[in-house]
């Protein structure tokens, strides 16, 4: 094997990504001409004699580059080749393969045993240089290939790090948001109120609660704040400091008149406070839906607004449903937007579910949503079960409705039964 010299010499670069060459031939005089090109391309070169020798100095050194013969002793060029690729390594190597051979089911072999490169003695100088200049061009783009994914898991592991915080915290926030619900059941007299609470998240942007409303009154509300996640949680927080309060201080929905005795405002005031303080006080760009219901606990008279909620369901003693309301605007969209308050009567063993829309727009795994007549069906299918236990069986309801405990929006309901 000879190499041509009657090219223009190149001057090469030593570049970081090939340090180390290695030359494999088992005749010294190929591997002397070969080592005195490379190493005046300025790479650092070690030769061998034998395929096997080749592969100790591969398991023992970093080796970039590899020029290897085709025809040795014991084991040939395509053969290391093979052993080579098998060789657990950090990074790749280029190989090239020196022969004389030009069939095409040979060159087709080599490539098989995982050759880069062919070579055709005897070695042009511009051809070894273009092919090793074709090896580093390679290797540049599996070195920075290799970088980015070392920087992407390193970006990963911060980021999981970050994530497990976040998550930790969101579980504190999670138990924070549902002590917002501090009972979920309370009687009054002959009557219950009972609540349910079901992120679809670690937090949700629903609410639900009671308060009492002097004069024999209670108040109800179920709200549902636009979106998910952290934003909606905190606005739901903010509402509970409104309206979850006993205290007229506290509590947008009661007033106190001049003997000190504590009173409802009407819930159509209510929500329109509620519209003005969103706009004009809170920089937010979430709004709001709610049912907000006023009940005489001696009559089952019931004053109630719906501000783009869910329509309230009356379920009568027979079991029969029917819905309220007639729909309205959500609060805090349009400046100086009324509401208009809707009235209903209860008779004992009647009962009033006010739920969020994650229950009717609950979807099927066909995407059919479960909508207000498949609630009805529900409630009739329930309608013998009383207090904490009927959300309980409502939730398996719509939860085997939706084929799966994963369900999309958060769930709530306040559920008054009249005794």
């Amino acid at each position: 094997m000879n190499v041509e010299t009657d090219q223009p010499e190149f001057r090469h670069e030593p570049h970081a990504l090939v340090r180390l060459v290695l030359l494999v031939d088992d005749s010294r005089l190929q591997r002397r001409i070969l080592r005195v090109s490379l190493e005046r391309w300025g790479y650092e070169v070690v030769e061998c004699g034998s395929a096997e020798e080749a592969l100790e100095i591969c398991r023992d050194r970093p080796v970039d580059l590899i020029i290897s013969d085709w025809m040795m002793p014991g084991m040939n060029g395509p053969e290391f080749c093979r052993a080579f690729r098998a060789l657990p390594r950090d990074s790749y190597g280029y190989f090239i393969l020196l022969t004389s051979k030009s069939e095409t089911g040979e060159m087709v072999h080599g490539l098989d045993v995982g050759a880069d490169e062919f070579l055709t003695k005897p070695v042009n100088a511009n051809e070894l240089r273009a092919r090793i200049a074709s090896g580093e061009r390679i290797l540049r783009m599996e070195y920075q290939l290799r970088e980015q994914n070392r920087l992407l898991s390193s970006t990963l592991g911060e980021l999981r790090t970050l994530y497990d915080a976040i998550d930790r915290d969101l579980v504190e926030a999670r138990k924070l948001q549902q002590s917002l619900v501090r009972e979920r059941s309370r009687r009054f007299g002959a009557s219950e109120v009972s609540l349910l609470l079901r992120p679809c998240g670690h937090v949700g942007g629903d609410l639900v609660g009671f308060f009492p409303a002097g004069d024999g009154k209670l108040g109800l509300f179920s709200v549902d704040v636009s979106g998910h996640g952290i934003s909606s949680a905190m606005v739901t927080a903010r509402l509970a400091g409104l309206l979850a309060s006993s205290s007229a201080e506290q509590n947008l929905a009661l007033e106190e008149d001049s003997d000190g005795r504590i009173h409802a405002r009407p819930p159509e005031e209510v929500v329109e406070h509620l519209n003005r303080l969103f706009l004009e006080e809170l920089e937010t760009e979430h709004y709001f839906t709610i049912l907000l219901a006023m009940v005489t606990l001696e009559t089952g008279e019931i004053s109630f607004v719906q501000a783009g909620h869910p329509y309230p369901a009356i379920q009568r003693a027979d079991g029969s449903v029917e819905y309220l309301g007639g729909g309205g605007l959500p609060v805090g969209l349009i400046p100086g937007a009324s509401f208009e308050a809707g009235t209903a009567r209860l008779a004992p063993g009647d009962r009033v579910l006010l739920a969020s829309d994650g229950i009717t727009e609950c979807p099927s795994p066909t995407d059919e949503q479960l909508g207000e007549d498949g609630l009805c069906q529900l409630m009739v299918k329930n309608a013998a079960i009383r207090g904490e236990a009927f959300f309980e069986a409502l939730l398996a309801d719509v939860i085997g409705f939706a084929g799966g405990p994963d369900l999309p929006d958060d769930i709530s309901g306040v559920l008054f039964e009249f005794g």
